[in-house]
């Protein structure tokens, strides 16, 4: 038989199985999420940091940041990896040998890098001995330079270098660890050492107190900034490492690069946020967990900041970012009236094809019952018929009963479970009519009446479920 789903019932059911789904989406979603959160929670990250020689303030400082991340974090494991400088330590970094690395703004990271942290200052420091008439950097051609020939320091001294002109090959170059350089400077086998290093660093103190040297200037400051946007024109304060007599003997005039902690992009965007959160927040404690005998150092800690969008441009790692932006609305705080009003019309629409069904079902379950009570009236008239012509009407009348409610049937007016309940009654019925039938026409009052009568024709074949 040919179907046609009326408009109302194919609406109901469509708008019904599209809130059906979105609701399963909506609880996928979730409990995604939240095994997410759990997952992430409990993963175990194992992190190596490039620094600078283990008796420089970066190794330190690393070395308590790394103590206070295990303290709060127990799944953050990080290792320290000592290197000759920045050149190193990018170097390993882009290798992937370490996921971060701190190391000299001037100095251009690999394209894997990201940046996490904007550590504290360094300053460009030159030492010369007093044994030697230098008094500007211009000197320094022909002088030996207690440099090793690589890493970030190198680096930048030849950057000056050339801003004044000079080249490699006008300077000696001795030492090929900063120990040895500075040992020769205090033997009188370097007549300078160049050094990028925080104001107050120890070894430079140390050589101050144990040899005749001197601070020189570093002039023209703002003209390296135009070639080198990360160099920062300050001063070496007024007994930075001598007070008495004061050592430097005034505000010396320098350069300032930032030291920043750089992360690989592919760490995960959980433990860097987490990572982040520690050393902006808890400088306090990074610097309480400097050794006491290196209380120097403690003040750098406190310097740890975000980044600003002019130093570099290296950009933000996506954990970091998140820790930066974490007090920027969310999306749904953002758009929390629109996101409530389709929550509120998502529900009011389950609601409604909710009701919706129930309305469908009652009513295909009401032109059933009206069915099968019609089939019950035939019952009870069958009962007490005496006349043979009732009967076939009756008979008559179940088969239009089933016409109409196979029809009915197959414009979805009636459920199959509610037809086959009708179905039920309708046999019944139909048997009564036949057993009724037959005890007439053995009964001899009515057996004229039958000679009358047309045969009755059969019932039409029953649909199966």
């Amino acid at each position: 038989m040919a179907s046609s789903s009326t408009p109302s019932t194919t609406q109901g059911s469509s708008v019904f199985r599209l809130s059906a789904i979105a609701l399963i989406a909506v609880n996928v979603g979730l409990i995604g999420f939240f095994g997410w959160v759990l997952y992430s929670r409990n993963q175990v990250y194992r992190l190596r940091i490039a620094t600078s020689p283990k008796q420089s303030e970066n190794y330190i400082l690393m070395d308590a940041f790394k103590q206070v991340v295990e303290r709060h974090h127990p799944n953050i494991r990080l290792e320290l990896v000592p290197t000759s400088g920045t050149s190193e330590s990018l170097e390993k970094l882009d290798k992937g040998e370490t996921q971060l690395a701190a190391a000299q703004a001037d100095i251009p990271p690999p394209a894997i890098a990201r940046l996490m942290v904007t550590l504290y200052p360094d300053m460009f420091q030159l030492l010369v001995t007093e044994r030697v008439n230098i008094q500007r950097f211009t000197d320094l051609k022909g002088k030996r330079i207690g440099l090793q020939t690589k890493g970030g320091q190198y680096r930048t001294f030849l950057e000056i270098a050339a801003h004044f002109g000079l080249q490699d090959r006008d300077f000696f170059f001795v030492g090929n660890t900063e120990e040895e350089a500075n040992l020769a400077l205090r033997t009188g086998g370097a007549d300078a050492i160049f050094r990028v290093r925080a104001p107050g660093y120890r070894p430079i103190a140390d050589l101050v107190r144990s040899s005749r040297v001197r601070l020189l200037p570093i002039e023209q400051a703002r003209a390296l900034q135009l070639k080198f946007p990360a160099f920062q024109p300050t001063v070496i304060p007024t007994g930075t490492y001598r007070g008495l007599p004061a050592l430097p003997e005034r505000d010396l005039p320098t350069i300032a690069v930032d030291r920043l902690l750089l992360v690989r992009e592919d760490v995960p965007e959980t433990a860097v946020r987490l990572l982040t959160e520690v050393a902006i927040e808890r400088r306090q404690e990074i610097a309480n967990a400097v050794p006491p005998e290196l209380m120097d150092v403690r003040p750098l800690a406190l310097q740890f900041r975000a980044p600003r969008g002019d130093e570099t441009p290296t950009a933000l790692h996506g954990g970091a970012i998140a820790y930066y932006e974490r007090d920027k609305p969310s999306f749904v705080q953002e758009y929390a009236d629109y996101v409530a009003l389709i929550m509120t019309v998502m529900a009011l629409l389950w609601s409604w094809a909710v009701e919706f069904k129930n309305w469908l079902e009652q009513r295909q379950k009401n032109h059933a019952d009206a069915y099968s009570q019609q089939a019950i009236d035939v019952i009870q008239a069958c009962r007490t018929a005496t006349d043979l012509k009732l009967l076939e009407a009756q008979r008559l009348l179940l088969l239009d009963i089933l016409t109409k409610a196979v029809q009915d049937l197959d414009r979805d007016d009636i459920s199959e479970e509610s037809f086959q309940s009708f179905r039920v009654v309708w046999q019944i019925a139909l048997d009564v009519v036949r057993e009724r039938r037959v005890a007439l026409l053995q009964s001899p009052k009515s057996q004229n009446t039958e000679a009358r009568l047309p045969a009755p024709q059969a019932p039409p074949t029953m649909l199966q479920p």
